[in-house]
């Protein structure tokens, strides 16, 4: 059985939209793009060499598959990404989309009318774990169905106010155990925490 890893990029307040440049996303009148290139520091870069060193298929929501589709093949052989970009053209992806015939990177496949679905049953299957990148609205229905078994978080010291959240009002109440945490020194907190069971609550009151 597969697990499926919740990878993101967070503000403090919880803002994942456009986290690698002015015009990733711009929607709703999102002004900050870019807002976590200023941190990236050694500790970014071996976070996320560690992410992607084990095998993984993607898993994407419509609007990032886009943003991947239009950079990933296009980063030349001889640029600093070209062996990330190599891996990512070489994966499989699964796609979230009601445009299943505009899927033209290589080894692109849509997940169909039922997206939650068709994860339940990849999850069910044997093969290599399944990691979400961006994505918002995606990773929201996700947590909303309890199917995350990860969340690797690099929350960066940033308020932004204003733009798409990686938790939603709908989220599943669960537990998750903290696995590994370090923080860089530009201050990203890199965090990994596994799923745990059902909330469980108390008091402090005074019987």
């Amino acid at each position: 059985m597969r697990k499926l890893i919740v990878a993101a990029f967070v503000s403090l307040d919880g803002v994942l939209q456009g986290p690698g440049g002015p015009q990733e996303d711009t929607s709703g009148g999102f002004a900050h793009g870019g807002w976590t290139v200023p941190f990236a520091d050694a500790v970014f870069g071996q976070t996320m060499e560690a992410l992607f060193a084990q095998p993984f298929e993607l898993v994407l929501g419509r609007r990032t598959y886009d943003i991947f589709a239009a950079h990933w093949p296009r980063v030349p052989a001889d640029s600093g990404d070209a062996g990330l970009a190599k891996l990512f053209n070489g994966v499989t992806k699964h796609v979230a989309t009601h445009r299943p015939g505009s899927l033209d990177w290589q080894n692109s496949r849509a997940l169909g009318d039922d997206a939650i679905g068709a994860l339940r049953t990849l999850k069910a299957q044997d093969g290599p774990d399944l990691l979400t990148q961006g994505s918002g609205a995606l990773v929201q229905q996700l947590l909303a169905t309890d199917l995350v078994d990860t969340l690797q978080l690099m929350t960066f010291p940033v308020l932004l106010g204003a733009g798409k959240r990686l938790f939603g009002d709908d989220a599943q109440a669960v537990t998750f155990s903290l696995q590994t945490s370090v923080v860089s020194p530009t201050g990203i907190v890199v965090s990994r925490y596994t799923r745990a069971g059902e909330v469980e609550t108390g008091s402090f009151g005074l019987d």
